[in-house]
Order: structure tokens, then C-alpha cells, then sequence
């Protein structure tokens, strides 16, 4: 009698699952590409604001222009200081708001159930960041030009270092507050909005740093902002580029970034081993 031997199993081939996927980055973005283009009022309200800033501004800054000569000379100043800001500012949301958007549908779950690393989910949050802050901000700055004769772009190639500076700083702090927000849930969703704003004082965006209290000047210089409002001045005053304050920014980035990478992934570590994922946004 013969016994049929028995037939060998087969295994599965081996999925490739790289560490990381510019592909999965890719599609990552493009969905919220496609969430932004699918929402008109989500395009208008990010160039409104800095729009809506820079006439306001340019209006204050040109009638002090008739009025003081001193002034006049900080025309510009100003005008850059409130764009450089929004850059700022439409980073760290650009960041949260794409964090948030997947919270409030609940989906952050089956995003990690997918090969979607950390480490993708992040880049494409930047990535997004990016685009929103161009899309804010470039309008404003062609108006600017139409309404008021000044170009922000008259700051030439230093124009770039501070506005990546300002974009890193963003997205430092806005994966620090979705780190937070993950933590404590959507109770702690405010932090997407002001967190910000509570820099602004110390970030020396209209006047020098010197102009703070001394007490209160250490703590502006342990921000990246302080160093690209400064820098911006000595532009736009002095016709000179500051590469020290540069330098100290991106350095300072560097730490800042970090930081705010360590803690979103604690914060998503916690959540996916205590099994919030899958409560998240309720």
C-alpha cells in the first residue's frame, strides 16, 4: 500500500515592508490634498487671515509713514513681521489641524493598522503643513506688493533660511501639542490654537528683543523666532544678512524638533499599548 507523501507546505512570500516608504509618505499627503480640495471654505479661510492681516498692517504702517519719519523706516518691518509670523503660525496649525482631522473621524486607528509608520505619518503631516502655509501666506504677499509697493521678497536668498526656520518651529510645536492632545484626548484641543500665540510676545516680531525686560531677554533667546525676527531687522535696516542668528536658529530647531517628535511618539506609543486608538475622538 502505498502512503502518499505528503505534499510540501508552501510559504507565503516574504512582504516587503520597508522602514520607510516615500510612496506611503506620497499618499499620505495626497489624502489631505484631496480633503482640502474637497472643501472650498478650508482653501478661502487659509489665505484670509494673512490677507486680512497684511491690509490691515499695511494701512497702520502707511499712515504712520506720513507721520513719522522714524516709522517710515520700519515700513517694511513691520509688514515682514506680520507675513514671517503667519508663517510661523500656519505651520504649527497646518500640523494640528491635520492631526485633528484624523481624531475627528475616528480614524487614526485604521491608519496604524495599515503598514503606515510613525515616522510617514509625521513626514506627511509636515508636508501638509507646508502646503497650507504656502497657500496662506504667497497670496498675501503678491497683495502686499499690489496694495502697498513692498515685496517681502526684496529680503532675497535669507528669505528662505527664516521662513524654514519658522516652518521647523511650527511643526515642532505642533507635533508637541498633538502629542498632547493624543495624551489627554480632544479636551486638550485648544493647544492647537493658542499655544502659539503665547511665544508671540517674547518672539520680538515687531520690536527688538532689547526692548524686553532684562529678566525676560534669556528666555526670548531660547527661541528659534527671536533669532529670524532679528535676523529679519538686520536685513531689512541694515542691509546686512546675520548667519550667527542663522546658525543659533536652525540649531535651536534642531533641539526643538526633536523634542517635539520624542514626545508625539511617546504619546503615540502610550496610546496604541492602552488601546486609545481606537476611542479617540469620542
Amino acid at each position: 500500500m502505498n502512503v502518499a507523501e505528503p505534499r510540501p507546505r508552501l510559504e507565503p512570500p516574504a512582504q516587503r515592508n520597508p522602514r520607510f516608504s516615500p510612496g506611503r509618505v506620497a499618499a499620505m499627503s495626497l489624502r489631505y490634498l484631496y480633503l482640502l480640495r474637497g472643501s472650498w471654505p478650508r482653501i478661502l479661510e487659509m489665505a484670509y487671515w494673512p490677507t486680512v492681516q497684511m491690509i490691515l498692517w499695511g494701512f497702520i504702517t502707511q499712515f504712520f509713514y506720513t507721520q513719522s519719519s522714524y516709522l517710515a523706516q520700519g515700513f517694511g518691518v513691520l509688514l515682514s513681521g506680520v507675513l514671517l509670523w503667519d508663517v510661523l503660525f500656519r505651520s504649527q496649525l497646518g500640523v494640528s489641524i491635520s492631526f485633528l482631522e484624523e481624531m475627528w473621524s475616528r480614524n487614526l486607528a485604521h491608519l496604524f493598522a495599515s503598514p503606515l509608520r510613525p515616522g510617514e505619518f509625521i513626514a506627511s503631516l509636515t508636508v501638509m503643513s507646508l502646503a497650507r502655509t504656502l497657500i496662506g501666506v504667497v497670496p498675501a504677499t503678491a497683495l502686499a506688493i499690489l496694495f502697498f509697493g513692498f515685496s517681502v521678497y526684496d529680503l532675497g536668498l535669507a528669505l528662505a533660511a527664516l521662513f524654514l526656520n519658522l516652518a521647523i518651529m511650527g511643526w515642532a510645536i505642533g507635533l508637541m501639542t498633538s502629542g498632547m492632545i493624543l495624551r489627554f484626548g480632544l479636551g486638550a484641543e485648544s493647544l492647537a490654537w493658542v499655544s502659539v500665540f503665547a511665544l508671540a510676545p517674547v518672539s520680538g516680531i515687531y520690536y527688538p528683543i532689547a526692548t524686553l525686560p532684562e529678566w525676560l531677554q534669556p528666555l526670548a533667546w531660547c527661541l528659534p523666532s527671536a533669532y529670524v525676527f532679528e535676523g529679519m531687522r538686520a536685513v531689512l535696516l541694515d542691509g546686512v544678512v546675520r548667519y550667527d542668528l542663522l546658525v543659533s536658529a536652525f540649531a535651536i530647531n534642531a533641539l526643538y524638533f526633536a523634542a517635539g517628535v520624542g514626545i508625539f511618539l511617546i504619546a503615540l506609543r502610550q496610546a496604541r499599548v492602552g488601546g486609545q486608538l481606537m476611542h479617540v475622538g469620542e
